[in-house]
């Protein structure tokens, strides 16, 4: 019997949800995103190796796996050229083991030039975008203006629709937010020539799921970002363009909420916050400066530093429940190695108020003080450590207070980039 398994981030991305993909999926027939764009940053690190990958699954490094890339993620022609390309130099045969959706909606050079145009407009106020493009694409899909990947296929359909949508956007870019427009015919033969290169790949992808279902294999879901950046959960406005919680898997590939059997949330043992947007256990002293330093806390897809911090279980019970989460894996406790003292926050106060849910306003949220609990750190290294019994018992205790107040099971805990660096403490491979 197949199982279908979600892997998503339980926090504000970032967490090394790569890893744990690439690590499950040799278990799996295949592995789908689901949602976001080439905002996405997943390092993968096998046998010393670094792979970056922003677009294409983690699950394109195995051989006899497939990677499908589902109608709920933007689609870059340019950005997903260059990143297949770039591994196919490597001998990663991709166009034998992807497929994409025609359903997904392009992400164009105009949307580049808007989502760059707002976030210069805002000025201070701005939230913090990858300037990837994903909101403005995202826009036009809900607007029903978007042009998408099946387009592609019919080159005068895709010229009448890229012409439509021009008038839109160069109108915005020129009257509203005075920069200057974009040249159609370039940009129509520009993607004419990229889309040369994957036409190929476009496939039925919701088809193809079911008939994997049906034949009884199981299939992993890929998630991007991390729930608390969900459009509609998330810190609001301060927030990705998707939805990046566990619901998004059935709209964004078209496999039905019954056909999930298990979803696998992905934490690191601290905090971290790339852009805009409220961050209570922020920190600022050389804690802080430890976290960022060792953790080489610098966004895979911006370059930008990550804001660092305590770890928050206040919001990560609400990712629990957004989500249905019935695993954890905890990634970069060896970051931990060396502070004398560990906090965990476990409530906010709030104008002299207690709270212990995060506050759905993100104005409210970010007036919230963190309550915290103490734990004593160790001062020897966890790194690469791969049996429980090898860990600090002080870094055991900060692993089993975590699963009690989530509730949630620890069964994996990440000593090391590496994919042999983990600690394995239930049987993980239960969910495939």
């Amino acid at each position: 019997m197949s199982k279908n398994i979600v892997v998503l981030g339980a926090q504000w991305g970032d967490e090394g949800k790569g890893k744990i993909v690439d690590l499950l999926t040799g278990r799996v027939s295949a592995v789908v995103r689901y949602q976001g764009g080439n905002n996405a940053g997943h390092t993968l690190v096998v046998n010393g190796e670094v792979t970056k990958l922003h677009l294409i699954p983690s699950g394109i490094l195995h051989a006899g796996i497939m990677s499908y890339i589902g109608n709920g993620v933007v689609f870059s022609p340019q950005a997903f050229c260059e990143e297949m390309n770039g591994l196919i130099q490597r001998g990663i045969p991709v166009k034998e083991r992807l497929r994409i959706s025609p359903g997904c909606p392009l992400i164009l050079p105009v949307h580049i030039a808007l989502d760059q145009a707002r976030e210069k407009a805002k000025g201070d106020n701005k939230i913090g975008t990858t300037g990837r493009g994903i909101g403005p694409a995202y826009e036009d899909k809900i607007a029903r203006r978007a042009v998408r990947v099946g387009d592609l296929l019919h080159p005068k359909r895709f010229e009448e629709r890229l012409i439509t949508l021009m008038q839109h956007h160069n109108f915005m870019l020129e009257h509203y937010y005075h920069e200057q427009p974009l040249d159609v015919q370039q940009m129509l033969e520009a993607t004419l020539v990229y889309a040369e290169q994957f036409k190929p790949l476009i496939l039925d992808v919701v088809a193809e799921l079911h008939h994997l279902r049906q034949a009884g294999k199981s299939i992993l879901f890929e998630g991007a970002q991390g729930a608390l950046l969900d459009i509609d959960h998330g810190t609001y406005p301060f927030v990705t363009s998707s939805n990046t919680t566990a619901g998004a898997v059935s709209t964004g590939s078209g496999m039905g909420p019954l056909y999930i059997n298990d979803v696998i949330g992905v934490m690191k043992a601290y905090s971290t916050r790339v852009g805009s947007g409220p961050f209570p256990s922020e920190l600022f002293d050389d804690v802080g400066k430890h976290l960022s330093s060792k953790g080489n806390e610098v966004g895979t897809t911006t370059g930008r530093p990550r804001r660092c911090g305590w770890l928050d279980l206040v919001v990560l019970k609400r990712t629990v429940q957004l989500n249905s989460i019935n695993s954890l894996c905890v990634t970069k406790l060896d970051v931990l190695d060396g502070l004398a003292e560990l906090k965990v926050c476990v409530a906010y106060r709030h104008h002299g108020q207690r709270l212990t849910v995060p506050p759905f306003d993100a104005v409210d949220f970010a007036d919230c003080q963190p309550e915290y609990v103490s734990f004593p750190g160790w001062q020897v290294s966890t790194a690469g450590v791969t049996q429980l019994d090898q860990l600090p018992t002080t870094a055991r205790a900060y692993l089993n207070a975590i699963e009690q107040y989530l509730e949630v099971s620890i069964d994996l805990v990440s000593t090391g980039p590496d994919r042999r660096d983990n600690v394995i403490i239930n049987d993980l491979f239960k969910y495939c």
